[in-house]
């Protein structure tokens, strides 16, 4: 075997065991509210901050609004303004599914057939007017709330909330939201 071949070899088994040992999950699974009253989270929630999906980058007033159809599944409304206040609105119309119906907290949510994606609500505020939604992966989150704004106080809560699941803060960006006449 020549010289080329062996270092090549070497690599691949260095970086077999790195993803064999080093790649696999230790991390705790991500918390859910224990238990939702889908009625009560039924509605428009505007998007606060969150770590944002390619389709996200840019987004201004973005509201996520979800109904309840009669089988269950749950119709979903994302608009935004793309790239600024006055950008083109965005609309995207994903279902979701609840997959853990004794808490109503661990949803699927399928952009289009047969791809679903892991959607779950990680926080509840008891009076229902701030949520943070999470994927068990710890690759996107969204912080959102029934009104346009939180103050400073509540945000950083939230955000504290997110880190204490294992997402890095730094990674969460406030979504712009101004709503009404200029």
């Amino acid at each position: 075997m020549n010289q080329p071949s062996k270092i090549l070899r070497r690599l691949l088994v260095a970086l077999s065991a790195l993803c064999i040992f080093g790649c696999s999950s230790q991390r705790a699974p991500l918390h859910t509210v224990p238990k939702v009253d889908l009625e009560r989270f039924m509605g428009p929630w505007y998007v606060i901050a969150n770590i944002p999906t390619f389709i996200e980058k840019g987004a201004h007033n973005a509201v996520e609004s979800y109904r309840l159809n009669p089988d269950g599944s749950i119709a979903t409304t994302f608009t935004f303004r793309d790239g600024g206040f006055t950008g083109p609105e965005k609309r995207h119309e994903p279902v979701g599914f609840v997959t853990d119906t004794t808490s109503n907290a661990i949803w699927e949510m399928q952009f289009f057939w047969p791809i679903k994606s892991d959607y779950r609500i990680v926080y509840l505020s008891d009076d229902y007017g701030e949520t943070i939604i999470g994927r068990e992966a710890r690759d996107y989150v969204w912080i959102m709330a029934r009104q346009p704004k939180l103050s400073e106080e509540k945000l950083k809560m939230l955000i504290q909330r997110c880190v204490e699941e294992g997402y890095d803060a730094k990674k969460i960006e406030r979504v712009p939201q101004k709503w009404g006449t200029p």
